[in-house]
């Protein structure tokens, strides 16, 4: 992940109307969460609320556990489609 801009500082976040990325160490266990993970392809959100469990994560709705290691999280907000993250990832802490 980049750093943030020097005209920004350190504490910019990027304002979402679900709420600010998070970074995966603070994420809580037992709740439906939106996970952000970077792959080949670059920096997107998981379209499927995800768990955090004491065995790793799983999928929320299937209980799947899955082989990811999410970057951020946020609070999973039910029936809205995750929207194109871009550079708000780049930006959170």
């Amino acid at each position: 992940m980049s750093k943030t801009d020097s005209n920004q500082g350190e504490a910019c976040h990027f304002a979402h109307p679900r709420g600010m990325w998070k970074p995966i160490l603070s994420a809580p266990f037992d709740c439906d969460l939106e996970l952000a993970v970077l792959d080949e392809d670059g920096e997107h959100a998981l379209v499927f609320p995800c768990m955090k469990t004491r065995k790793g994560w799983r999928n929320a709705a299937t209980g799947a556990y899955l082989d990811i290691h999410p970057t951020h999280w946020r609070d999973w907000v039910p029936d809205k489609t995750p929207a194109d993250i871009g550079n708000s990832i780049s930006r959170s802490p």
